[in-house]
């Protein structure tokens, strides 16, 4: 499980914060092909959207605007809308700067499992956290969870499936180099481990401590390892 994050093909197009977001991430490619040549990677763009990143986790994506992140970031209004053509825009590339950077990480954290079982929990459990602990991202399922919760819950599917594909493809490599059973159909196994780590984030547990790694833990190796065996 050692490979980049794979190219998806095409994705269909969005309205949900969420969706987009991540699937332009799992899609691949050049997440900042759609801002201004020669402000992809300059020093103001950083600033801005380290800015909004900063205002996002402080007050909320609803209060912010385009003015006040400009402003704190220390240029004009019409500097930030050069950089992005309007609120919307900025929102989806701070979202999405911050998957890349939990996937990148995520990929990290997964490799250091020895078993294919070892790298399903540290999986399990990395998601969860990585994302209920994001600042921004675990944030805002707290705080705006209408602007977050239904591109997982809804958005026609497309936050699910993104995520399904990749997981799939990740099962597909280690059936392909023996780790795991052939006989394991690794898109539904996909689908139903997708299903329950979303499943926690967007719904409280009673029952789970989803802030306890060990607990986690357990019930990845309880409930999600054994699919592996077909």
């Amino acid at each position: 499980m050692e490979q980049p994050l794979p190219a998806l093909g095409a994705v269909p197009g969005s309205d949900s914060l969420l969706g987009r977001a991540i699937a332009e991430v799992f899609a691949g490619g050049d997440l900042t092909d759609d801002l201004p040549d020669g402000s992809r990677e300059d020093e103001v763009t950083t600033r801005l959207l380290d800015t909004a990143y900063q205002h996002f986790c402080r007050i909320g994506i609803r209060r912010s605007t385009m003015e006040e992140v400009a402003r704190r970031a220390g240029v004009s209004r019409v500097t930030a809308y050069r950089r992005f053509a309007t609120k919307d825009a900025l929102v989806k590339h701070v979202i999405r700067r911050e998957f890349r950077r939990y996937f990148a990480q995520f990929l990290i954290e997964v490799q250091q499992g020895a078993t294919a079982a070892d790298r399903v929990v540290i999986g399990f459990v990395s998601s969860l956290r990585a994302i209920r602990n994001n600042p921004l991202i675990g944030g805002l399922m707290i705080t705006e969870p209408d602007v977050l919760i239904p591109s997982i819950v809804g958005d026609g599917g497309l936050m699910l499936g993104t995520v399904q594909r990749f997981v799939a493809g990740q099962l597909r490599q280690e059936q392909h180099v023996g780790t795991i059973s052939p006989g394991v159909d690794v898109e539904l196994v996909a689908e139903l481990m997708t299903r329950l780590c979303c499943s926690f984030l967007v719904t409280p547990s009673f029952v789970v401590d989803l802030d306890d790694p060990e607990q986690l833990g357990t019930l990845a190796r309880r409930f999600l390892t054994p699919m592996l065996n077909g």
